[in-house]
């Protein structure tokens, strides 16, 4: 038996689990392309909602990996589905091409400018924002409007250091308005939820490289999970850690070895 079987659709993070920065992490195209040949569902959920599905998609392909945009869900396509499922019609956006795509694609109006009104306001990581921007975001907010998040992702990783995330453009609006924002991506539910709708339900396995989001938010569901160590996360942290994977390994390749012994899910 082999960690993988079991389990379906499996979910896969990306930076840290498929790739590093510009790297491929080694063998994960055989062992994904392996996965889909014994039959598993495959789902890419990420956090980033600048990115539109087809983009995540092609850079995937670009490193060696099957994917159809189908298969891939962003923070973006799951708070669009959130938006459209709570009745708001009219967004203003603070956020780049992913997020707006995906709104207009569920049939959201995006609202540009200094709309007067609006139904909601959903922050995704914008890497051209303006005070004006945020300053009319925390306007609608405190005139009625619902305050919808992708991630709350405080930081964003870039190779020259820590660049401000989605996170820290939401926190100028509710420490600004005391809004409480309704959050979609990892570690809340509505991205992995959306990722098991798109793909398919059944049995699923979260494979991360993240403690606080990918496995805290299995956990959450009450989903298995596997760590990798290929990214951010080392052995001792992995040890040390209040969250606990179901599984710890060192990379993807793992998927299609005998499991190791199972941990439970918190300390």
């Amino acid at each position: 038996m082999r960690l993988a079987d079991g389990y379906d659709p499996l979910l896969f993070d990306l930076d840290g689990v498929l790739f590093r920065g510009p790297e491929v992490v080694p063998g994960g195209p055989e062992t994904l392309e392996a996965l889909r040949r014994d039959g598993h569902r495959l789902a890419f959920i990420t956090n980033n909602s600048a990115r539109t599905p087809e983009a995540v998609a092609r850079m995937l392909r670009e490193l060696g990996y099957a994917a159809d945009p189908s298969e891939v869900v962003t923070s973006a396509l799951a708070a669009a589905e959130l938006v459209a499922a709570r009745g708001y019609h009219r967004a203003f956006v603070v956020g780049e091409e992913g997020i707006r795509r995906a709104l207009a694609g569920a049939g959201i109006e995006v609202l540009d400018g200094e709309p007067e009104r609006a139904d909601c306001v959903v922050v995704g990581w914008d890497r051209e924002v303006t005070y004006a921007k945020l300053r009319r975001a925390c306007l609608l907010v405190q005139r009625g409007a619902a305050l919808v998040a992708t991630n709350d992702d405080r930081a964003y990783p870039a190779p020259d250091g820590l660049w401000p995330g989605a996170g820290a453009l939401l926190a100028v609006i509710t420490t600004t308005t005391g809004a409480v924002p309704e959050v979609v991506g990892k570690p809340h539910p509505p991205l992995f939820e959306a990722a098991v709708r798109r793909v398919g339900d059944g049995r699923p396995l979260v494979v991360g490289d993240r403690l606080e989001t990918d496995i805290a938010g299995a956990n959450a569901l009450g989903w298995d999970s596997v760590l990798v160590l290929s990214g951010v996360t080392d052995p001792d942290r992995a040890a040390a850690g209040d969250v606990r994977p179901t599984y710890v390994v060192r990379d993807v390749r793992a998927l299609l070895e005998p499991p190791p012994v199972r941990r439970t899910g918190q300390k």
